[in-house]
């Protein structure tokens, strides 16, 4: 063991002194991925110690390391110059973050708001610099989509659009899908997806013009079959791939497109229990007699407190997904997509690579727990031939 102290010390020295030099540039962060490494580098020089020969074990160690910190480096990025970014939803969570963090790097940003007078427009005007602007936008309607459209187009002239972020989005309603109304189909992809896309395209002679990013908020609702999510997931699935579209065809134009599938994060519109408990009471006022009858008020007063459970699991910390969207508009190199969020590489890591079953039983278990519906469960009488014919012609 002896002979191997000086070479083994020698790699080591040398990834060590690379670690110190990029922590102190601000190119690495002392944190979980990198311990990781580091402990896998051990593993390594205990296996090279054994194995191979001196020269071979320094240089397999010296290489290993000096890849892996490369790796682990975070990406050059470009100055913040006067670049003017527009943020869409920044009345709560990840998109007031955002303003918050971009302003206090120097950027020019335009945030929508749904009310200029809720709360989160009030704290963004007491905390953010003068350059912000705040606007009112509903993308539902096409009108404020217009006015915004306008008003980014007279205030850019001097500095450019370099980035749009497309962060507002709407989720109310947890149910199967037999059980959610065609209308919320309708909403979700009216906000998620066609508000989306109507302002996208608006802004891309600006975008096109300073070679600038797209960044857009996905969910991997929108890759996987959540439990009664389906209004949601549908809408975000389908601005997802349109997202995918625009970074293949305006690759010609120098626009880098990125996707963010955040995991769950404490936002205020997902931690507001009393507007689901509204939303839940909502759903069996209108639901359909026999819809009611097959599936029970237990079935969905089960589906809303398992949904409330899973949010327990949330992260308070959203800078992860700041960082993401900073990463996207600054990075020399952005990704195509960012997986911020505690376990979602896992879940993606089931979803692509393990049985169907498997991945069902999954989501089942850390989100929504499967329960029968009162027509299947023993004892009941089910379904006679005229509700199931009912049903069939409503649905």
């Amino acid at each position: 063991m002896e002979r191997w102290s000086w070479p083994s010390g020698g790699a080591w020295l040398l990834v060590a002194a690379r670690a110190l030099l990029q922590l102190r540039r601000a190119d690495l962060r002392l944190g979980r991925p990198l311990l990781a490494a580091l402990a896998l580098l051990a593993a390594l020089d205990w296996l090279c110690q054994r194995l191979l020969p001196v020269p071979v074990a320094l240089a397999v160690l010296a290489a290993t390391g000096w890849i892996t910190l490369s790796r682990l480096a975070r990406p050059p990025r470009l100055p913040v110059a006067t670049r003017a970014v527009l943020i869409t939803g920044c009345d709560t969570g990840f998109g007031k973050e955002a303003v918050k963090k971009l302003d206090a790097m120097g950027f020019m940003v335009l945030a929508t708001v749904l009310d200029l007078d809720s709360p989160g427009a009030l704290e963004l005007r007491a905390c953010c610099s003068s350059r912000l602007k705040l606007l009112q936008m509903n993308l539902m309607k096409p009108e404020d989509i217009s006015r915004v459209l306008e008003f980014t187009k007279a205030h850019t002239t001097s500095t450019g659009l370099w980035g749009l972020v497309n962060n507002a989005g709407l989720n109310d309603i947890v149910a199967d899908v037999e059980l959610s109304p065609v209308a919320t189909f309708r909403k979700c992809m009216e906000v998620n997806f066609f508000g989306v896309l109507e302002l996208t395209k608006g802004l891309l002679p600006l975008l096109r013009r300073s070679k600038g990013r797209i960044v857009t908020m996905g969910s991997p609702a929108g890759d996987m079959p959540y439990p009664c999510l389906a209004a949601y997931g549908t809408s975000k699935a389908a601005i997802v791939l349109l997202t995918d579209l625009f970074g293949s065809e305006l690759i010609p134009w120098g626009i880098k497109v990125s996707v963010i599938q955040p995991g769950c994060f404490k936002t205020e519109s997902v931690m507001n229990v009393k507007l689901w408990e509204q939303r839940k009471q909502l759903l069996l006022a209108n639901l359909p007699r026999e819809l009611l009858q097959a599936y029970g008020e237990d079935y969905i007063e089960h589906l809303h407190r398992q949904f409330l459970n899973s949010l327990g699991k949330a992260l308070p910390d959203l800078s992860p997904v700041t960082d993401a969207i900073t990463d996207a508009l600054l990075a020399a190199h952005p990704r195509r997509r960012y997986y911020p969020g505690r376990g979602v590489g896992l879940m993606y890591f089931i979803h692509y690579y393990l049985p169907e079953s498997l991945r069902r039983r999954f989501l089942q278990t850390f989100f929504i727990s499967p329960c029968l519906p009162r027509a299947l469960q023993p004892g009941q009488p089910g379904l006679t031939l005229s509700q199931g014919a009912t049903e069939g012609t409503q649905t």
